[in-house]
């Protein structure tokens, strides 16, 4: 049958992939997530067991009937071959069924099938409910000859290829009596297969196997609205419908990989709940996300030096406003591509901060979590900075805490508010006010209407967006706390989109709770069994955030005392703690930090790389007292 998106044309080189990727010597379990058809994994039926899904009905027994047919078991409590029996019945009377009444010309005047094939449609449909209501067939053999039905049905539509709505001239096709017929499959399975009728993202946390195979929508378009026929039929249930194409409620149906700004957090939780060792992902170069952020989100989900690209030549499906728009557009011809990701899965992905901000942790976070205690009760980061410590580590409950109330409100709201009304603000502001690279004369008149606002009305997107657009996305407020970052050369991209969206996943994972005050004010609340990390300013390294000059104190070698002289009253209430710093930075020596290590007998972990930034060699250090 005609179904936007098969992957017929894909199967030998998806196969290659597999061949080529993974050796594994054992009943491999292959999972096709997304099944629409079912020819993935019909193909692969005869190799591995397969776990198939789809959030569709239609779709579900076309590929129970493909995955569970068995023609020695099948069917032996019928009298006569069921394709025997509906090809030669007559159902020239049969005019109390749904088709007939709401597909065909002679009651509704639509003409997605003839009158006489409507009838037959109805019997064939109901005598299966029949049948099954009575015992003679059993749930894989009902649904087995509803995706019998359903492939029957395909090849007399009066239809352009979806069921959208029906043409107003009958194909040829449309007018000959319709045959019952098998599905199409290619043989007999290997394993004892399961299918799903569920969403992908429900359903990932619940299974698991070696191979995630996910082909997902990738337009606006609903599959539920241009199957709905399908639908009807393949249910049953007779619904209200509305519109010319009596087209059905719906529903739950909906898929959220077809709405931008949502989408692209269904791929990341998707992949965050899968347990699959690996990971073959289809896309189009037309779809919604683009190729640029599914790179990104690819990488952070897999294990080093496994992710891979594969660019695939292939026609797109065009409807008629499709069509339409690349005639007008003079992009008939260009050609589209099929995109395969792979991975091998990482259980364990690091999160980074949305922002990209002066001494984030990054670089050295592996090397922070490596050395956390185990069972942390409550992790109290008191310089929070951009979250990234916050954001990858484990604890019942999650302190972060930063002295910039401006930076902890934007983190804060970027956790709370729906990721798709930050997504649908970020770009509806940025085309309010013409925002892009190096438009100096628009950034500055958004940064005038920012610092108009009264700092306690001030919405934290708007300052997102003049982070992203800043010079190097630095973060400065001047005394009167009017930011004042001049314009920079960079903007909101694919990348920090990615960011954006893996935080708002993340955060909403974990229980933090978010504050902006003095490291101090949380002495009295921390217990014995929880954990204290602190990245202060480094006494021997100024950034934007510490230079005095940008609204907030700055830190000097008395803030330096004052802060070890807290972290010392920590370890005598046996309190763990871990402070990040640095001792020297090229001729530079953090005297004051040196001799308190020494003269406590504290732990040094140093980072294995130096790292260089602003052409200055950095060697960061971990100090703990455990």
């Amino acid at each position: 049958m005609r179904y936007i998106g098969n992957k017929t044309k894909l199967l030998n080189i998806i196969e290659e992939l597999i061949n080529e990727k993974i050796n594994i010597d054992k009943e491999i379990i292959f999972c096709d997530l997304f099944t629409g058809t079912c020819s993935v994994g019909d193909y692969f039926k005869d190799k591995y067991k397969i776990i198939a899904n789809d959030n569709l009905y239609m779709s579900y027994c076309v590929a129970s009937g493909k995955l569970k047919y068995n023609k020695d078991t099948f069917f032996k409590n019928l009298e006569e071959d069921p394709f025997l029996f509906f090809n030669k019945v007559d159902t020239s009377f049969y005019t109390q069924g749904y088709c007939y009444n709401n597909f065909a010309p002679e009651i509704s005047g639509r003409m997605y099938f003839s009158d006489e094939n409507a009838k037959l449609i109805d019997f064939i449909r109901d005598t299966i409910d029949d049948w099954y209501n009575n015992n003679k067939i059993n749930q894989d053999e009902k649904e087995y000859l509803i995706g019998c039905l359903i492939e029957s049905v395909s090849k007399v539509a009066n239809v352009a290829g979806v069921y959208c709505a029906y043409l107003r001239i009958w194909d040829p096709r449309a007018i000959k009596k319709m045959k019952f017929i098998p599905l199409e499959s290619s043989g007999k399975p290997k394993y004892n297969n399961t299918v799903y009728n569920l969403d992908s993202n429900v359903l990932i946390s619940k299974i698991k196997g070696d191979i995630l195979y996910l082909d997902p929508p990738y337009t606006p378009t609903q599959y539920i609205s241009q199957y709905h026929v399908l639908e009807t039929i393949a249910k049953n249930d007779k619904p209200v419908h509305h519109g010319k194409g009596a087209h059905r409620d719906n529903g739950d149906q909906i898929s959220n990989w077809s709405k931008n700004g949502v989408v692209q957090k269904e791929i990341i939780d998707l992949l965050a709940n899968s347990d699959f060792k690996y990971i073959i992902f289809s896309y189009s170069d037309a779809g919604i996300m683009s190729p640029k952020y599914l790179e990104k989100v690819f990488k952070r989900f897999a294990k080093p030096d496994t992710y891979s690209l594969y660019k695939v030549d292939y026609n797109k499906y065009k409807n008629t406003r499709a069509l339409v728009k690349e005639i007008k557009e003079d992009t008939k011809d260009k050609k589209h591509f099929e995109w395969l990701f792979y991975i091998e899965k990482n259980n364990n992905p690091i999160y980074c901060s949305p922002l990209n901000y002066i001494g984030g942790k990054w670089n050295v976070i592996n090397l922070i979590k490596d050395n956390l205690p185990k069972n942390i009760n409550t992790f109290y980061d008191l310089f929070g900075g951009g979250g990234t410590v916050s954001i990858n580590c484990e604890a019942n409950k999650i302190i972060y805490n930063d002295i910039n109330f401006n930076v902890t409100n934007l983190l804060k709201e970027l956790k709370e508010r729906n990721i798709s009304e930050t997504y649908k603000y970020i770009i509806n502001n940025i085309k309010k006010y013409n925002l892009e690279k190096e438009n100096k004369e628009s950034y500055i008149k958004f940064r005038n209407y920012y610092n108009s606002i009264p700092v306690e009305n001030r919405n934290p997107l708007d300052l997102y967006l003049l982070i992203c657009f800043g010079f190097e996305h630095q973060i400065r407020f001047n005394g009167k706390m009017e930011f004042n970052n001049p314009c920079g050369n960079s903007g909101f991209n694919e990348v920090l989109l990615e960011k954006l969206v893996s935080y708002n996943y993340i955060t909403n994972k974990k229980n933090i709770v978010f504050y902006s005050y003095d490291y101090k004010y949380f002495e009295d609340k921390i217990k014995e069994n929880d954990f204290v990390y602190c990245d202060p300013p480094f006494l021997i390294s100024c950034g934007a955030y510490n230079d005095g000059k940008r609204g907030f104190n700055g830190w000097d070698k008395d803030q330096e005392r004052e802060l070890l002289e807290f972290l010392l009253r920590l370890n005598k209430k046996k309190i763990k703690f871990m402070l990040s710093n640095m001792l020297d930075r090229n001729q530079e020596h953090n005297e004051i930090l040196f001799d308190w290590v020494k003269e406590n007998n504290f732990k040094i972990i140093e980072d294995s790389k130096i790292t260089k930034r602003n052409r200055q060699n950095r060697k960061e250090i971990l100090i703990i007292n455990y």
